[in-house]
Formats: structure tokens, C-alpha cells, sequence
């Protein structure tokens, strides 16, 4: 049985930084694709970051050179650095598992829970 647990969400000012993790069991993210996405309210669920199992990694334009994607294999858990935090980026945030390198939430078959990340100015 696959389960993914995200943590890490919380409240930071504008400029801030917060680090989430996807804690993963039933599959290793060495082998799986992983990713992030986010949902804020009243808006559709959007695409972050990806990383693939050889190592490539995917970002949106919208927080390319702010936010991190990494995995720990030892730990088996997939992180998001998010630095220069933005009002905008207010929103749960969800990972995800899959077999293919995509930015579209259909490609995934597992997700988390969802962790909430407020940014206030």
C-alpha cells in the first residue's frame, strides 16, 4: 500500500522560506517520479516541480530560481526548498508519485494528503 505524508506547511511573511517533505511508503522515490503541486481556493490544481528517477528535474516558470526539488533515498522522502516566499504562493501543497516524467496532475497515481502553506505580507 502506497502512502505519501507531507510536512513542513505553515505560516511565513512574504520573503520567507518553508521546506516541505513527502515522507513515502509502498514505493521508493529513487524509482519513482516525484512530484509537487498545489491547489490554492478557488483555483485549479497547478503544476511545481518534478524530479525523475535518473535525477532531471522540472519547475514551473512561476517559482523556477525560488524553489528546490531534492530526495533523500536513505530517508526515502522527496523535499521542496521554498525560499522568497510570495503571497501568491498561498496554497495546499500535495505530492505525488508516478512512473512518467509529466507536468500534468492526471500522469500521477499517488498523492498526498495536502499541507497548507500561507504566505502573508
Amino acid at each position: 500500500q502506497v502512502q505519501l505524508v507531507e510536512s513542513g506547511g505553515g505560516s511565513v511573511q512574504a520573503g520567507g522560506s518553508l521546506r516541505l517533505a513527502c515522507a513515502a511508503s509502498g514505493l521508493t522515490v529513487r524509482s519513482s517520479v516525484m512530484g509537487w503541486f498545489r491547489q490554492a481556493p478557488g483555483k485549479e490544481r497547478e503544476f511545481i516541480s518534478t524530479i525523475y528517477w535518473t535525477g532531471v528535474q522540472l519547475y514551473a516558470d512561476s517559482v523556477r530560481g525560488r524553489f528546490t526539488i531534492s530526495r533523500d533515498t536513505a530517508k526515502n522522502t522527496m523535499y521542496l526548498q521554498m525560499n522568497s516566499l510570495e503571497t501568491e504562493d498561498t496554497a495546499v501543497y500535495y505530492c505525488a508519485a508516478g512512473n512518467r516524467l509529466s507536468r500534468r496532475d492526471l500522469d500521477y497515481d499517488y498523492w498526498g494528503q495536502g499541507t497548507q502553506v500561507t504566505v502573508s505580507s
